[in-house]
């Protein structure tokens, strides 16, 4: 039996997991905000070890995130079980500007989590986070927070309950604010659970940084009243141990076979704090950034005399290992450190932004090994980009590509990126500079939308592979390059890797926001032609392993 489990589960941006088990199967749901496909589903069968199954949103015909704005798109999917089919809530948030938000709610199905799933079916538009909950009598109903952008009045106006009918595939009956939330604030990501004749009520609060948290409520009734839990909050980081994992919450529960239960929920770990946490909580928060974003960790949960959960260690601070389930134990096979862009489809750990890769932009075999992109729009749009990313899941990792690329316009460019979003990212790219008359090696740093060269360009003569590196060392972040294969030189000065994290992308003026960051960094292959010529660039190789 495997002794623990350790803390992230889903490590680098995984954040809103929904946990499920069907029979001996648990599948985790976690959010993609912009980036496609929409909805990384995870599996395991011991609760230790999880890998990557699929994408739920997967079709244009499913999901349109075409100039969706940074950290929109899929919010908080919410996975279900009912009658031999698998149900999907989400939202995609189309817009949040000033005190409004666009957040229309769907559902789609599928006979299992790999797929297919079907056309999406639309639910509402008054709030975000939706869920789906099976009564035991048959009905099913859907959950959401309430968002009111009315000026002077709470925003996070409550969760919602209205009925779901299966045979017209629509939400119908009164909807009810059930739960208003508590002193904490923020109501949001309910999910809704029946334990011994008791309606479970666990939501989100406090807001997803370090304040966040995770609430229990319970009625007789579905639609209340509900009273809440004497030992509230049920989970939070905030001012507990800096060792443990931070801004804890948004959470789900799960069962497994032999009546154990857990609970999934998001955490962030500050860069500040990875190796020397202070010996005691901080005064202040300020200063840390979690440049992997919102990751997945699990808790072990038990129920007391009286039918409330708790975190089975007794406080409610989680914990990054945890005892394992009474489980044989599944290990999963490693990722492999190179993509040699072999193969005719993409990996599952790439993703693109707000839309499919179609022929018209990538291809695996216009050049059989390499990976071809056609250059497009920059990367501070939210349109037709050619990029391809992975993840960041280390604070100490290393990415290598080579790319043939020839530029003839200082518009053509392509290279090696570290991106968080459009308006902060470092990009180490090939380009042409008629001053130098002919291609060069650049450094483009993005801070806030405000573009600068971290290095002066270098001329590249016409070598025809140029291979590129990046490393990030904690706090630090620092690129190189070759012209022949392992005469790696350095390029550029170290670069903040915080720059490349929530809180940085996320902005406040007066105290309202002007940006949010809640997707952590990716690392990838882009290039771009705003000459609009389409020139592309072939890259032979993608490597990431963790140092």
């Amino acid at each position: 039996m495997s002794a623990t489990i350790q803390n992230p589960v889903l490590p680098g941006f995984h954040p809103d997991p929904a946990i499920l088990r069907v029979g001996r199967d648990f599948y985790l749901a976690t959010s993609t905000f912009e980036w496609w496909p929409g909805v990384r589903i995870h599996h395991s069968r011991d609760l230790v070890h999880w890998q990557h199954l699929s994408y739920v949103l997967t079709r244009k015909s499913q999901l349109d995130m075409r100039g969706n704005p940074d950290s929109a798109g899929i919010w908080a999917p919410c996975l279900s079980y009912r009658d031999g089919l698998f149900y999907m809530v989400f939202t995609n948030v189309r817009s949040k500007l000033g005190g409004y938000k666009d957040t229309p709610n769907y559902v789609v199905t599928a006979p299992h989590p790999s797929g297919p799933w079907s056309e999406p079916v639309y639910l509402h538009s008054r709030g975000f986070d939706a869920s789906m909950f099976h009564d035991d009598d048959g009905r099913s109903w859907v959950l959401s927070m309430q968002w009111d952008h009315r000026p002077g009045h709470n925003a996070f106006h409550g969760i919602l309950l209205q009925e779901y009918d299966h045979e017209k595939r629509c939400v119908t009956g009164p909807v009810k604010n059930i739960f208003p939330g508590t002193s904490l604030g923020v109501v949001e990501g309910p999910h809704l659970y029946k334990r011994d004749g008791w309606y479970v009520l666990l939501t989100a609060e406090g807001g997803t940084f370090y304040e966040h948290a995770v609430t229990i409520a319970r009625s007789r009734s579905i639609d209340g009243p509900y009273e809440l839990s004497p030992h509230h909050p049920m989970l939070t980081a905030w001012h507990k141990s800096p060792a443990g994992l931070q801004r804890a919450g948004h959470a789900s529960l799960v069962d497994t076979p032999e009546g154990e239960w857990y609970m999934a929920h998001l955490c962030g770990r500050p860069l500040e704090w990875r190796e020397h946490p202070p010996a005691t909580p901080p005064e202040s928060y300020d200063g840390l950034h979690c440049n992997l974003g919102r990751e997945t960790a699990l808790q072990r949960v038990e129920w007391t005399a009286d039918g409330w959960p708790r975190l089975a260690h007794g406080d409610n601070a989680p914990r990054t290992e945890v005892p394992a389930p009474k489980l044989p134990p599944a290990p999963v096979e490693r990722e492999p450190v190179r993509d040699d862009f072999s193969s005719t489809t993409l990996s599952g750990h790439w993703n693109t932004l707000r839309e499919p890769a179609d022929a018209s932009w990538l291809s695996l075999s216009a050049r059989p090994g390499h990976l071809r992109l056609v250059g497009r729009c920059s990367l501070m749009s939210t349109f037709d980009q050619s990029l391809i990313a992975r993840r960041q899941q280390h604070f100490d990792c290393e990415a290598e590509t080579v790319v043939e690329f020839q530029p003839v316009v200082f518009q053509q460019m392509a290279g090696l990126v570290a991106y968080y979003n459009t308006q902060n990212h470092a990009y180490l790219h090939v380009s042409h500079d008629e001053e130098r008359n002919g291609r060069v090696l650049r450094l483009s740093v993005n801070d806030h939308g405000k573009l600068r060269e971290a290095a002066a360009p270098i001329a590249i003569g016409n070598v025809p592979r140029v291979w590129l590196k990046l490393r990030f060392e904690g706090e630090a972040l620092r690129f190189s390059y070759a012209l022949a294969e392992g005469d790696w030189r350095p390029f550029g000065e170290t670069l903040r890797a915080a720059i490349l994290s929530d809180e940085h992308a996320t902005r406040f003026d007066d105290g309202f926001p002007r940006s949010f960051g809640f997707t952590g960094n990716y690392i990838g292959l882009a290039c771009q032609d705003l000459s609009g010529s389409g020139l592309h660039a072939d890259f032979d190789y993608f490597d990431y392993s963790p140092q």
